[in-house]
């Protein structure tokens, strides 16, 4: 790659990484399209957990129980990010799958805080309907950190949506003049090349 295509290419993962790391990043939260066990397009937000550019994968947390997890696993997704900071879009094409054991798995599950484990206590599969508006977490939950001992069963509820990267459209909007690049991964290699925006 010349040297304006390998910086966009760093600037790409430099984001992708910034936003799993950081909260208040516009890139924490990309939306993940795919399409539904009956062929209906879907797109969710969803929180950027990790970003491994060695690995190309990016890695998403989930309810077990989601009507999404059949959708997603082992299914072409599209992934879209933008940092209007940087003026920058990023549209990364993959395929997903979704990971419920495993060491790893349960190493990702003990680090995260009683609070975000909580999201797992749910007591149906999300998406069920409730008489009311609720949060469907048992009764007491609500507004408190849960005890160690009350996490327990919530772990069969937790997986991980892990995305192989295959592909990443960087698009960068300017005043001047916008510039688009486009990178596939193939083989454990990426190439890159310029495109029109």
């Amino acid at each position: 790659m010349d040297a304006e295509l390998a910086d966009a290419f760093e600037t790409a993962w430099r984001l992708l990484g910034r936003g799993a790391a950081d909260r208040r990043s516009p890139m924490h939260t990309p939306v993940v399209a795919s399409v539904d066990t009956q062929g209906r397009p879907q797109a969710r937000v969803m929180v950027l957990r990790a970003a491994d550019r060695a690995a190309a994968h990016l890695r998403f947390h989930t309810d077990a129980r989601s009507p999404k997890c059949a959708a997603l696993d082992g299914a072409a997704v599209a992934v879209t990010l933008y940092h209007p900071g940087e003026a920058i879009q990023l549209r990364l094409a993959g395929t997903a799958r979704v990971v419920t054991e495993g060491a790893d798995i349960d190493r990702i599950w003990t680090t995260a805080t009683e609070f975000a484990r909580r999201a797992y206590m749910v007591e149906a599969a999300p998406g069920t309907p409730l008489p009311g508006p609720g949060s469907g977490l048992p009764a007491g939950i609500d507004g408190r950190k849960p005890e160690l001992a009350e996490l327990v069963p919530a772990r069969a509820n937790f997986a991980i949506v892990r995305v192989e990267v295959t592909a990443i459209d960087w698009l960068h909007l300017a005043q001047a003049g916008h510039r688009r690049a486009l990178f596939t991964h193939v083989g454990g290699d990426w190439t890159g090349g310029w495109r029109v925006p």
